[in-house]
């Protein structure tokens, strides 16, 4: 049965690829794109990877999607069309990569083989030692925060120069003043509004659940801070893009993926300053169990903080230049 499984999400994998190269429709694209990514998360459920499955939920089929179509709202519908070309060298460059990776692939030991290097050199000890190492049961979790916090560290830093350049790029602007950026709220969905309502201090308290429940379910820093993202995009989609600027400023939205970022780096440098290593949560408390979590909690935080900001910072800023846009083509007509 399970086999069946994988068989059919793949095959729905297929389809959606050749869908996408196919379409013309950016915006049923990006549709696809979203369709994707959740199949995807469906298969990495069935490979018993929650936490990955999780995040591409989140990620992919959530943020991404929002994004596209907010920058599609600033561009055209469908793809302009371009001169016909020779698909020749292209498709042979495909079928050269494809039998090289297809190659490739033959010396790779089976899936699930106990035997494999992967099952051989660090899983068999963090699997063995971590309940009494770290003391958690989410093992990846573990492995993230504490075993490999040098790695995390440099995905949150990967996360914070993606908005530095996006910021560089674009810029998440004030409104001048004496500009008037015109409304673009549903005014008259009503029910939009009051659903939105009770909707969203729910999905802010499953991203706090997700926050600090991570240690012991699938979950942490990075799918929290993509649902916490996700509520404030909800609330600007539906009640208008100034309100949810008042819930956070620009001014401290600009600085969240920095503060986050320098909370997990200040971790480390406070071990360092207690006579141990960077990241070493062993120096935070005298009992090793209670300093790993502590540790944890504290390097999820700085995660979540991160990742939560630079996606509302990528939000606002294509957002509020694509509103900049309208409204200058209006004062134009006028």
């Amino acid at each position: 049965m399970d086999v069946l499984v994988d068989i059919v999400l793949l095959a729905l994998l297929a389809v959606c690829a050749i869908s996408i190269l196919r379409l013309r429709d950016l915006f049923a694209m990006a549709m696809m794109f979203g369709l994707f990514s959740l199949i995807t998360a469906g298969l990495f459920t069935t490979m018993d990877a929650p936490d990955v499955a999780f995040t591409e939920a989140a990620v992919g089929a959530g943020i991404s999607t929002i994004l596209i179509l907010t920058t599609l709202a600033q561009t055209a519908r469908r793809e302009v069309h371009r001169p016909k070309r020779s698909v020749l060298l292209p498709l042979a460059v495909v079928w050269v990569t494809g039998a090289v990776l297809i190659y490739g692939t033959a010396d790779l030991p089976a899936f699930g083989d106990p035997d494999a290097p992967a099952h051989n050199h660090v899983a068999p000890h963090y699997l063995q030692e971590s309940p009494d190492e770290i003391g958690i049961p989410n093992i990846v979790a573990a492995v993230l925060a504490s075993y490999r916090g040098f790695d995390t560290l440099g995905e949150v830093l990967v996360v914070f120069a993606a908005v530095v350049g996006v910021t560089s790029l674009i810029g998440l602007r004030r409104r001048p003043p004496g500009v008037t950026a015109g409304s673009v709220a549903m005014e008259q969905h009503d029910v939009l509004k009051i659903i939105a309502k009770m909707v969203v201090p729910v999905i802010l308290l499953f991203g706090l659940y997700v926050q600090f429940h991570g240690e012991y379910s699938p979950g942490g820093g990075f799918q929290a801070g993509v649902i916490f993202a996700a509520a404030i995009i909800l609330y600007a989609l539906v009640f208008d893009l100034e309100a949810a600027r008042k819930v956070i400023p620009p001014a401290w939205l600009n600085r969240l993926p920095a503060i986050g970022a320098l909370i997990f780096g200040g971790v480390g440098l406070a071990t360092m300053l207690l006579g141990g290593n960077y990241l070493d949560y062993n120096q935070l408390a005298e009992d090793p169990k209670f300093a790993q979590q502590i540790g944890i909690i504290l390097v999820e935080i700085g995660v979540g903080v991160t990742v939560a900001s630079s996606m509302l910072v990528f939000y606002f800023s294509f957002a509020e230049r694509g509103r900049g846009r309208r409204t200058g083509d209006e004062e134009a007509g006028a």
